[in-house]
């Protein structure tokens, strides 16, 4: 159903082709202009000119890459489905006003008609024309508006109905483009995690490397403090062996003298 209602939408604005262009660009990536002009069997120039005018209404949508070999740019084209089905109900709400306004006013006015020229007028000019046909002079007469207003009736609830299938499937549309953006928030959302994880084990890895830096810094410190320490020790203690030294000596000498 969708499909023909598209096509519908793009006949309005090219009027021909649309099954095809629709068949070629609906509900796929972006597809390359070159490939659409071979397919559709017509010039580049033809091709462009028809994606141009369905881009001026917005119901496709375009992005270009750079040939890297070659140097010029390529199109690629997509058609935009949610646009081209408000676009088409647009259409579609003008065309039903149109219509319920023909039904009130074949309702509450009355119409003459010359049967030889088919000229249908309403009361107003009826009555400036002495109810006669300028074309060929015969007597306007009153017609019965009963199966102008069936057929006006008909159309309109058939146009009616097909708004609201337009109205289901924009709901569909509106739907799918939500979880779509949905992902693309939820892909952004990642990537904006992994980026401050990958910060904070940058930041705890400096950290780290700081401590490790602060431990070194002070093992060596310690060890340049202890080393003068110990040769201070060493140094009272043969300070106090050369002191008791003397002594000994002189209580050997105290000894010799007793002795003689």
């Amino acid at each position: 159903m969708i499909k023909k209602l598209l096509e519908e939408t793009v006949a309005e604005v090219i009027g021909r082709n649309s099954e095809e262009i629709v068949e070629l660009i609906y509900n796929k990536k972006h597809v390359n202009e070159f490939i659409l002009a071979k397919k559709l069997d017509i010039t580049i120039n033809q091709t462009r000119n028809i994606l141009y005018k369905l881009s001026d209404k917005g119901l496709v949508s375009s992005i270009r890459k750079k040939d890297k070999k070659k140097g010029w740019y390529t199109y690629f084209w997509k058609l935009e489905v949610l646009k081209c089905l408000e676009f088409l109900k647009k259409r579609l709400i003008k065309k039903v006003n149109q219509i319920n306004h023909q039904i009130n006013s074949r309702e509450t006015k009355e119409f003459y008609i010359c049967e030889r020229c088919k000229i249908e007028v309403n009361e107003e000019n009826a009555l400036l024309c002495s109810f006669t046909c300028n074309e060929c002079g015969d007597i306007f007469k009153r017609k019965d508006n009963s199966k102008i207003l069936r057929e006006l009736k008909k159309r309109s609830i058939k146009m009616q109905n097909e708004l609201k299938l337009i109205d289901e499937e924009i709901e569909k549309e509106e739907q799918i483009i939500d979880k779509r953006k949905q992902k693309e928030i939820e892909k952004e959302n990642k990537k904006k995690k992994a980026k401050r994880k990958e910060k904070r084990d940058l930041k705890k890895k400096e950290k780290e490397k700081l401590k490790k830096k602060v431990k070194t810094s002070k093992k060596a410190s310690k060890k340049k403090t202890k080393k003068p320490k110990k040769k201070v020790k060493t140094s009272k203690k043969a300070s106090k062996k050369k002191t008791k030294k003397p002594k000994k000596k002189v209580k050997t000498s105290k000894k010799a003298s007793k002795k003689k």
